[in-house]
């Protein structure tokens, strides 16, 4: 499914505004020695885990290439006692706290750069460094996330707290690359999962609904030769023609409420000024929060393209680059997995942001009705330049979110 309206009745107890007994409120969770003792014990963690962010941040890991990272990332989940940690093709990594429920809450980081971070970090003339409150270097921006979550991890464990449901504490790999590696996991843990909750930041915002977005390639053809032998048929008028008829499209204005977002980004065609190409294409990006618009619109494309290759002759093809999917589940905005997670913004003093238009980790689960959130916020800077840069305490928050939210909904 892509972002259709679904209900996950397999989770009730997630989403349900608390019925469940194995599910206690932030406050019980708080009077908890043994949660008082995990809080402790991620302060206490914060110059260790500085230090190897530094590390896992100098591992050049653009999306489909990050398998160093992971196999260091699992080395750490080793060390701290995680069971059943493993690297799967993906390269996901992924370790848990065993529960007794059979069920599980999964966490997830991203454990992939971007491109442009790779080209920094192989340029860079030193390594990611600490710098006062800051991990100054190209990839320690993003793996502010990973470190995190190993950190609430070790935090969970030392403290003696025993869930109820599996914790799992998953890297994923190809978050860049049109979420390859949270497809996997998915497909993993989807009959187990009571929720996914995708790490983002330290809680400043909430997202619990994801927005559908179709990347497409659309190539045109037809005749080439010198322009001596005529203009016309030309791959440019048909791509022109297209392209106008397209962003004049009415669904962005007529359903303002569904977010319809039509555009055209790129265009791409010919070599030299006196030759017509054989070949052209342009970009369509097509996103709504409802997946049934974008449908509606790629419908209406491939009406535009077919009547203009009548008109010129140029033929068409829709390659699709990525597709996206998104979901909104019925009810989900007062469930007790959001309630809980703004509890816990609130208790780390925000005024959390709430929204229901998500585009990373989380939309694979939304896609399929399966309960999933998004925790946003500020990890650092200049993401994706040279002086890229994480903040430590936001780093640690993040963790303490991640202790209070499993201290919570795990129990």
């Amino acid at each position: 499914m892509t972002g259709r309206l679904v209900t996950a009745v397999a989770v009730v107890a997630v989403l349900a505004p608390r019925p469940a007994a194995a599910q206690r409120t932030l406050g019980q969770a708080l009077a908890d020695p043994a949660v008082t003792s995990a809080l402790a014990a991620v302060e206490a963690r914060r110059n260790p885990t500085a230090a190897w962010l530094a590390e896992i941040g100098a591992i050049v890991s653009p999306s489909g290439q990050e398998h160093d990272r992971a196999h260091a990332v699992a080395d750490e989940m080793r060390r701290i006692g995680l069971a059943d940690v493993a690297v799967d093709v993906a390269p996901n990594v992924v370790g848990r706290i065993r529960g007794r429920s059979g069920k599980a809450l999964v966490f997830v980081s991203t454990l992939d750069d971007l491109a442009t971070v790779a080209e920094h970090q192989r340029a860079a003339a030193r390594k990611p460094a600490i710098v006062g409150d800051r991990v100054v270097g190209p990839g320690t921006n993003t793996s502010t996330t990973t470190a995190a979550l190993v950190a609430a991890a070790d935090a969970i464990i030392r403290s003696g707290l025993r869930p109820e449901h599996d914790l799992v504490f998953a890297a994923v790999a190809q978050e860049e690359t049109g979420l390859k590696g949270m497809q996997a996991l998915f497909a993993e843990w989807k009959d187990r999962a009571l929720a996914f909750v995708d790490v983002l930041g330290d809680g400043h915002s909430i997202t619990y609904g994801a927005i559908t977005i179709h990347w497409w390639k659309i190539v045109a053809s037809g005749p080439p030769g010198h322009s001596l032998n005529g203009g016309v048929p030309n791959v440019n008028q048909g791509i022109g023609r297209a392209v106008d008829r397209i962003l004049q499209l009415p669904h962005p204005d007529r359903f303002k409420d569904d977010r319809v977002v039509v555009n055209v980004a790129m265009l791409q065609s010919g070599a030299v000024f006196n030759h017509k190409p054989a070949t052209g294409w342009f970009s369509l990006d097509v996103r709504s929060l409802v997946g049934e618009r974008v449908d509606e619109v790629e419908a209406e494309v491939r009406r535009i393209l077919t009547e203009v290759t009548r008109e010129t002759t140029i033929a068409f093809a829709m390659e699709p680059f990525q597709l996206t999917p998104g979901g909104q589940i019925p009810g989900f905005r007062d469930s007790a997995l959001v309630t809980t997670a703004a509890a816990v913004s609130m208790h780390l003093g925000y005024e959390p942001r709430l929204g229901n238009a998500g585009s990373a980790n989380l939309n694979v689960p939304l896609g399929q009705g399966v309960p999933a959130i998004g925790i946003g916020g500020e990890r650092g800077g200049q993401r994706g330049f040279a002086d890229e840069w994480a903040d430590i305490p936001q780093m640690m928050r993040t963790a303490t979110f991640v202790v209070l939210l499993a201290a919570t909904m795990g129990m």
